[in-house]
């Protein structure tokens, strides 16, 4: 064989996984990138609460949203909620339930492409659950009854809050709860989700292409949309929550986290503090349902945000507060679209 012809025979060998990886991405990201709108089945009501019908002016347009006043709409501190992803506000009541008994406003909004508002033409990533966060945020805090504000996101919303979180210093307190950490790790976990027979050695560079991809029609940087990075501009307190057996995404994610968070303040002896709780027992969803979550979060709110409850008081109010979840189940994040990629790239059967 000639020189010319081995180089050719190389360069055909090199291109075609590289094509083939190139083409898997672009499919992982419209099998991927799209929620599912599923408007919502409860509102406040259905838990006796009060509420509110109301709008978030956001990038996207005007996201609908509710909020719910606790003591009788006197002024006091509030909390913005954040759902995660093929999801929308009425996930987020359990949680409300429990904050709005010890004493908190709270406002929760459907994301761009999620709930009752319409489809995205371009994918959605934390950059968009990010600029939404930060618009309600806004919005909560224009609110005459809310006097100082803080952040609770699960899952794809915790990444969301952290994004919002590090660009609004206003933002007093953070609560993240089963937060993907860096977008490259989200998009491996999801192949592991999907079960696809792609062996780590491939599947790290793979992940690494795929985020490129899938964040390239918003124009995102990858490390602009990363909570491991923006946690560490975030200077207010901070608490981290994860299931021990969360299977969607692993408590390794909150130890990322963590550490980011804790190497941004090592030389700042006064800096606010950072708490973690792993929930034992704990999956991806429901981490409410446990008393000790619902301690920890009204406690760390009422401490950080000044009131209304004493800190202990609050906790005991919401450890005793009954807050089941909703009766249609929530998925997984992301894990049929992963199941969708395999099929449509590899023809692999998988399950969430």
């Amino acid at each position: 064989m000639s020189t010319l012809r081995r180089a050719g025979a190389v360069a055909a060998l090199v291109a075609a996984p590289v094509a083939l990886a190139v083409r898997f991405a672009h499919v992982y990201r419209e099998r991927a990138g799209f929620p599912r709108r599923r408007p919502p089945l409860k509102d406040p009501a259905d838990l006796g609460l009060p509420f509110e019908e109301t709008m978030v002016s956001s990038p996207a347009g005007l996201l609908p949203a509710w909020f719910i006043p606790a003591n009788g709409g006197k002024p006091g501190p509030g909390v913005l909620l954040v759902h995660g992803w093929d999801s929308a506000r009425d996930r987020t009541l359990p949680n409300i339930r429990l904050l709005h008994a010890a004493g908190f406003h709270c406002l929760t909004f459907d994301v761009r492409g999620h709930g009752a508002n319409p489809a995205e033409a371009l994918p959605v990533s934390g950059g968009e659950y990010g600029a939404d966060a930060e618009a309600a945020f806004d919005a909560l805090l224009a609110r005459p009854e809310v006097t100082r504000g803080a952040i609770l996101g699960h899952s794809m919303g915790g990444i969301g809050a952290i994004l919002a979180a590090a660009a609004d210093p206003r933002v007093a307190a953070l609560v993240s709860v089963a937060t993907p950490s860096d977008p490259r790790l989200l998009v491996h976990q999801t192949f592991r989700l999907a079960r696809l027979p792609i062996p780590d050695l491939v599947a790290h560079p793979l992940a690494w292409l795929t985020t490129r991809v899938f964040v390239q029609p918003r124009g995102h940087a990858v490390r602009a949309i990363s909570a491991r990075h923006a946690i560490g501009r975030y200077r207010g307190p901070i608490l981290l929550i994860h299931g021990e057996l969360d299977e969607v995404m692993p408590p390794r994610h909150l130890a990322i986290l963590e550490a980011a968070a804790r190497a941004s303040r090592r030389d700042d002896a006064d800096a606010p503090p950072i708490e973690t709780l792993i929930v034992a027992g704990g999956r991806h969803t429901w981490l409410y349902e446990d008393p000790i979550y619902r301690r920890t979060v009204a406690r760390f709110l009422a401490r950080e945000l000044g009131g209304p409850l004493d800190p202990d008081v609050a906790g005991d109010v919401a450890a005793a507060t009954p807050s089941a979840r909703l009766a249609e189940p929530e998925e997984s994040l992301v894990g049929d679209r992963a199941t969708n990629v395999a099929a449509a790239v590899l023809g692999a059967s998988a399950e969430p």
